[in-house]
């Protein structure tokens, strides 16, 4: 509570037009004020699967065909990382599949079925490590094929812009069942040790420094659900040119890479898990008009919250804003999105913050928990 109040001085100064990125702040906007704002009181926009490129046409339309509600919800692609952190995302997501041998998804089922020209390379595929895509054998095709090369190219744009707010990348661990057609592909279980290796490539990237791990937020608490209700996110002035990593995964992955650790003890990574427990740092509500007031609790409480301004292509083909708007008024702090940039053939559907800007006060950044 007490870091609340302390930097809840501030935000009276700070005015909704005021960038939190730009070394000024804009106009009427003091930057040592927007400095002392903590990670948890600015709201920010990111991309849902971000590495994400386009299905081939002929395979779309192989799709199509088949399921054509499954690839109507597919038809989005992104920008590169780079693209879209030079346009003001703040939050990226990467999905990841466990890969220690090499190989596996180097030729995915969609491209036998209906073979493309030379726009696929599969030599990445063909390397040892963990590997990045939506979906296997159908949706592959990645700006970043290898989970090093994602990390490397954040890393690469942080470096070269070390004012910038805190990045959020989250991870998802991709495993389950091969998709019901002959010569498709199993993807891996995430077990003990891929969870280290998710780590060890974080490690092999970003040094620690550049980090803001559970541990430095924990500090002296006891937990790190303490360390977040009482401010223990650190301030902007801290926090710039830093990346916060957060595993937004199912429980049973949230239980094997924590372990027998009582909170996150030298994890690099955040977990999605529920508000109340001793490791909650972190927590994904993506319905934000359903679960509005869930996120508003879990803003106050101190926890880092992303949201869904849109799902599936449907707000793009509509045109409706009313799951947009019910993100940004949550106050959730990382608002994400597949339209950054509008997809022409759908609508001119967007989400992005006022003026273009990186960051804002959040809606509730003001308030106690």
């Amino acid at each position: 509570m007490f870091g609340w109040l302390l930097a809840a001085a501030a935000t009276a100064a700070i005015g909704a037009a005021c960038d939190l990125e730009t070394p000024h702040g804009g106009e009427g906007c003091r930057r040592a004020d927007i400095d002392a704002l903590r990670v948890n009181q600015i709201q920010a926009v990111g991309t849902h699967n971000s590495y994400k490129q386009a299905i081939a046409p002929a395979e779309m339309a192989l799709l199509a065909a088949a399921a054509p509600d499954m690839a109507a919800s597919l038809d989005y692609a992104h920008l590169s990382l780079t693209e879209q952190l030079n346009g003001g995302a703040r939050q990226l997501e990467i999905d990841v599949f466990y890969d220690p041998e090499g190989g596996r998804y180097a030729q995915p089922l969609g491209r036998r079925l209906a073979p493309q020209g030379p726009d696929y390379d599969a030599a990445p595929m063909a390397e040892s490590g963990l590997k990045v895509m939506h979906v296997q054998d159908i949706d592959y095709r990645s700006h970043c094929p290898r989970f090093i090369d994602c990390l490397a190219e954040i890393e690469r744009w942080s470096a070269a812009h070390p004012d910038h707010l805190p990045l959020l990348i989250l991870l998802n661990l991709k495993e389950g069942d091969a998709l019901p057609a002959p010569g498709a592909v199993r993807p891996l279980p995430f077990d003990a040790a891929a969870m280290d290796a998710v780590d060890a490539e974080i490690g092999s990237v970003f040094p620690a420094g550049r980090l803001i791990t559970p541990d430095r937020v924990q500090g002296a608490h006891p937990t790190l659900r303490e360390a977040v209700a009482q401010g223990g996110w650190p301030s902007l002035a801290e926090a710039r040119g830093r990346v916060i990593f957060a595993l937004d995964a199912p429980r049973h992955q949230v239980d094997l890479y924590r372990g027998a650790r009582t909170n996150l003890e030298g994890r690099a990574a955040f977990v999605n898990i529920e508000e109340d427990e001793s490791a909650a740092g972190y927590i994904t509500l993506n319905d934000p008009i359903a679960q509005a007031e869930r996120i508003a609790a879990a803003v106050r409480a101190g926890l880092l919250v992303r949201t869904r301004a849109d799902a599936d292509t449907v707000e793009a083909r509509t045109g409706e804003t009313a799951r947009r708007e019910a993100a940004f008024a949550s106050g959730a702090h990382y608002v994400s999105t597949d339209y950054m940039t509008p997809d022409p053939r759908f609508s001119d559907f967007q989400v992005i913050l006022p003026g273009r800007a990186a960051g804002r006060l959040n809606p509730l950044g003001g308030e106690a928990p």
